[in-house]
């Protein structure tokens, strides 16, 4: 696994990094292709603060966790990830390495003492159909502020790609918009 450590407006020694290293590094047996492991460390309020993501091909797993100690974080996010992996476990069976799920014999549950429900298939409840019409991203925010919605699909008026608009927690707003 490939790590990135960055430290915000926090000086860490070292020991937390390889701290991290280790605890974070028990998940690639997860992961068939090299994973890449971003931490971001922060103490906000008094809190330290742990934001993990994994990126492994075309997946992209991210938590975020905060406690008063910066190694107790750690290991909650570790802890956070392992209970995303097997909330998810069967819809990325395909994409993870075989045999992930696997017990192992020196892994020791220590959290969980609820078994997790398994979740089922995704169900689309609704399906939508309209056209997508050409246009900047200022009349699709408007138009989006116009329906009440958090987000708008449309079609960008100078490239002609697809794009979506959103509200972000902060009040702002967010643009996606596809590469090609």
């Amino acid at each position: 696994m490939k790590f990135t450590f960055t430290d915000k407006k926090v000086n860490l020694p070292k020991s937390v990094h390889s701290y991290a290293e280790k605890k974070v590094g028990k998940l690639d047996r997860y992961f068939k292709t090299e994973a890449e492991a971003k931490l971001v460390f922060s103490v906000e309020k008094d809190r330290n603060k742990v934001e993990l993501t994994i990126r492994s091909g075309s997946t992209i797993l991210r938590v975020a966790e905060s406690t008063s100690d910066m190694f107790a974080s750690i290991d909650a996010a570790v802890t956070s990830m392992e209970r995303q992996l097997r909330k998810h476990k069967t819809r990325l069976e395909k994409r993870l390495r075989q045999g992930a799920f696997a017990p192992q014999p020196e892994a020791v549950e220590e959290t969980s003492f609820v078994p997790e429900p398994e979740e089922g298939e995704y169900q689309v409840v609704r399906t939508k159909k309209f056209p997508l019409k050409p246009m900047t991203v200022d009349e699709a925010i408007l138009q989006m502020d116009l329906l009440g919605h958090n987000f708008f699909a449309f079609k960008d008026e100078d490239g002609g790609a697809f794009a979506v608009v959103y509200k972000r927690n902060d009040g702002g707003y967010g643009l996606i918009e596809d590469e090609g």
